[in-house]
């Protein structure tokens, strides 16, 4: 299928962002989207010193969560971890995504990188999340960046795939318009906004032009690709206007884990203080 040109500029954006998140939900509502929006994280520890034992604390807090009547999505791990995390999360209802794909910076050879998928999906993740080679995607090699994203999404299984953009590297609207469209023809389930690892990570921009690609998509193919904005969404009323940018854009029905994730490490807590004000 072919896109329509994106008209949009940086300052349009803006406005467009600023006329959609200006409002508020009022108290009685912002409880209901709270305790909806805390049921989108994506737990996530992708840190250096990751180990066994932090693994396990991590898995607890989540299971203690539960406990307490909130389910996240998933928790998102690094790969040695997935094994562990399938086995102390079973039957939770809670899926096990991992990155891959030499994550952060995505400099690996393609083999290398479907050698890591492979194993990942074999330890049991549910959820893949691929970085795409931004180094390759800013040199004008859009075939080859598609072409690793196709091929991942054959060694994904049944896992799902999300496709991570890196937004604050490809830094215009035109870039991030482009690469959104080669995610999605080359068989993304989600499209991600970052890492987390870079500056700027989620921004309210790059996520519009991701959604206005995925509504032109749906429109075009029929098909619903989720949306992961992930990296500094921190606080309730960060998480809020990500929220209604997906609910403004897409509509209601992508209000729901399948198609709507928040990837986060330290919004869970401040969601739940909210939720028991």
């Amino acid at each position: 299928m072919e896109f329509s040109a994106y008209q949009f500029t940086s300052a349009s954006l803006s406005k467009r962002i600023e006329s959609i998140t200006k409002e508020l939900p009022d108290e009685s509502e912002s409880k209901t989207i709270l305790a909806q929006l805390f049921g989108f994280i994506d737990l996530t520890t992708l840190e250096a010193t990751d180990n066994e034992n932090s693994i396990t604390d991590f898995c607890n807090r989540a299971l203690a969560y539960k406990q307490l009547g909130h389910t996240v999505a998933a928790l998102c791990i690094y790969s040695p971890f997935v094994e562990q995390v399938k086995r102390l999360m079973k039957d939770s209802g809670i899926d096990v995504a991992t990155v891959a794909c030499g994550f952060p910076s995505g400099q690996m050879p393609l083999d290398l990188k479907l050698a890591e998928v492979r194993f990942a999906v074999d330890s049991g993740a549910d959820e893949v999340d691929m970085v795409i080679s931004r180094g390759k995607f800013l040199q004008g090699k859009h075939h080859e960046v598609f072409d690793e994203i196709k091929a991942v999404k054959e060694n994904c299984g049944e896992a799902h795939l999300k496709v991570i953009l890196e937004t604050g590297e490809l830094e215009t609207v035109a870039n991030i318009r482009k690469a959104c469209e080669i995610a999605l023809l080359a068989g993304a389930d989600f499209l991600k906004t970052s890492t987390g690892k870079v500056q700027p990570a989620a921004t309210t921009e790059a996520t519009l032009i991701m959604l206005d690609t995925i509504k032109e998509y749906y429109e075009k193919t029929g098909l619903k690709i989720g949306i992961k904005p992930a990296g500094g969404i921190a606080d309730p009323a960060t998480a809020f206007q990500y929220y209604q940018l997906v609910k403004v854009v897409l509509g209601e029905e992508w209000l729901n884990k399948s198609l709507f994730r928040i990837g986060a490490s330290r919004l869970a807590d401040k969601v739940l203080d909210e939720l028991n004000d």
